[in-house]
């Protein structure tokens, strides 16, 4: 499965629904969006573009990457993806993460968590969310979240898959005990250290889609190793070396001024070749 990344800017000329309806033209299984509302540039909340993309869509995928769990309430989460699995015709991926940025929590007044917290709040999402979206009634008495006697309806429909974006050692266990996907980015693991990271979140025996989130740009050399960058065949020959790794999913990020003709060269020049190269999943 291959998606693309679409910039959550509400900058003049910015047209997240305009890249989501290209992406789906050209054949990608799923966008996705990053969550950082806290910020001097202009930007979407990404819940909100994302309904909005999948209003405007009828086959891609829409994929949260990823949500920091401390800026909602995970009971809420529960709710918000099941209403809009279900507007969009099952369509939702709920990719979750401890949360990244300290400083977007400050600036909100959401407190700072510890390490520990974030990965212990991470799991107590996840419960309370699987919870939700299964019981009648549903009480949990958690370290960081709480439900009492709650009840959601309707269930959803079908299954909702769940991805983290995780790298430490009890965040990737919790990946492989919880998870149905793990995507970690190219920039915080790089593929020595990824290959090693995936090995330890599938240590606990459970099948785990892994997606590797990519930067690229086709036509110009590499901007450090955090970019995949060269020629067509250049970048298929190093995303092919991903897929050797275990990475057989992949989120791809334009990099680059025209992040819409770098997508199109991507689909019709790298996909077809890389497609046929990794094995049926």
């Amino acid at each position: 499965m291959f998606g693309l990344g679409i910039s959550a800017s509400a900058a003049p000329g910015a047209d997240p629904v305009g890249d989501a309806r290209a992406a789906e033209e050209l054949g990608f299984d799923f966008v996705s969006a990053s969550d950082h509302p806290c910020g001097s540039e202009p930007s979407y909340e990404v819940w909100t573009m994302l309904t909005w993309v999948a209003a405007a869509t009828s086959r891609i995928r829409v994929a949260t990457r990823v949500l920091g769990v401390p800026y909602r309430p995970p009971a809420m989460v529960a709710k918000m993806a099941e209403t809009l699995h279900r507007l969009s015709g099952g369509r939702l991926i709920l990719g979750l993460g401890g949360g990244y940025s300290d400083e977007e929590f400050r600036a909100f007044g959401l407190g700072v968590p510890t390490a520990r917290e974030k990965v212990d709040g991470m799991v107590e999402a996840i419960d309370i969310i699987r919870g939700l979206w299964s019981e009648p009634r549903f009480t949990y008495e958690g370290t960081r979240y709480h439900t009492y006697e709650a009840a959601m309806e309707p269930k959803p429909a079908g299954p909702i898959p769940i991805w983290l974006g995780t790298y430490g050692k009890r965040a990737l266990d919790a990946t492989g005990r919880l998870a149905d996907g793990w995507i970690p980015s190219l920039g915080f693991a790089p593929p020595e250290q990824a290959a090693a990271m995936r090995e330890r979140m599938l240590s606990h025996g459970r099948a785990v889609e892994c997606v590797y989130n990519v930067p690229f740009r086709i036509g110009e050399g590499a901007d450090g190793d955090a970019v995949v960058a060269g020629s067509p065949q250049e970048i298929t020959d190093r995303l092919a070396g991903f897929a050797r790794l275990g990475f057989t999913s992949m989120n791809f990020m334009p990099v680059g001024p025209d992040p819409r003709e770098q997508s199109e060269r991507l689909a019709t020049e790298v996909l077809p070749v890389l497609r046929a190269a990794i094995p049926a999943q």
